[in-house]
């Protein structure tokens, strides 16, 4: 898994930037009740996405939480005051605070299974009644989009997704929370090209795909094979889920 603290600096110029988080906040939105009056943003990073959903509703007051100190600067530093080092499994909070809870691209850096659910009943633990839990669902398949690149990945050892969807609707059940909609955005910048892929997997993107190691290399030299070095693939389109407390 990458370093968080130490992909805090770069972590927006790569990801899409402005474009992205403008998509992503909008998309969390459009789950999130009109009358919503305190939000928690679980895994907030850089606060780049944080930030937009403070500023997008007027009377809505956003907390963002990270465990990652130097992402925890950052995003303290869009919303000052506003920014809480915490363990998303234990989240410093009592209990039915928060009318939203969100936590966007988290789930599917878990490794352990009991992790993912901890995540999601913490979330739930902090929800009030009639409030709305909303998460990013199979990041790792949204990736897919039937490239070049994707069919030269393909043969790359599996990942187990902590995020499939049905598990995520697994665990909320557990908690009481049940389907409240759903929504779709871009990820605008976020197309690779075999350059990029390249590059991403010599820094420890793919976690099947340890740096340095030989097999590592091996799909770095089929990806080096690959026309248009340069030219970015299609961007994913990623799949936001919102589940509600009664």
């Amino acid at each position: 898994m990458l370093d968080y603290d130490k992909e805090a600096e770069r972590y927006d110029a790569l990801r899409g930037g402005e474009p992205r988080a403008i998509a992503a906040a909008d998309a969390v939105l459009s789950l999130v009740p009109p009358h919503a009056t305190r939000l928690l943003d679980v895994a907030c990073g850089t606060g780049i996405v944080t930030r937009r959903l403070a500023a997008a509703r007027a009377g809505l007051r956003v907390t963002g939480a990270d465990l990652a100190e130097a992402m925890t600067r950052h995003a303290a530093a869009r919303l000052p005051g506003a920014v809480v080092r915490a363990d998303s499994r234990r989240l410093p909070f009592p209990d039915g605070v928060f009318d939203a809870v969100t936590t966007v691209w988290l789930l599917h850096l878990v490794d352990d299974p009991a992790d993912a659910r901890a995540v999601v009943a913490e979330c739930a633990r902090v929800l009030r009644p009639g409030g709305v839990y909303v998460t990013t669902v199979d990041k790792g398949a949204s990736h897919n989009v039937g490239s070049d690149i994707d069919a030269v990945l393909a043969a790359r050892p599996p990942t187990p997704s902590r995020d499939a969807a049905a598990l995520v609707e697994a665990y909320a059940a557990e908690r009481g929370l049940t389907a409240a909609g759903r929504a779709r955005f871009t990820g605008h910048g976020q197309g690779r090209s075999p350059q990029r892929a390249i590059t991403d997997l010599r820094r420890g993107w793919f976690v099947t795909l340890p740096p340095g190691e030989p097999l590592a290399e091996e799909f770095a030299a089929r990806l080096s094979a690959l026309p248009d070095q340069d030219r970015p693939r299609p961007e994913p389109v990623f799949t936001v889920r919102g589940f509600g407390k009664a």
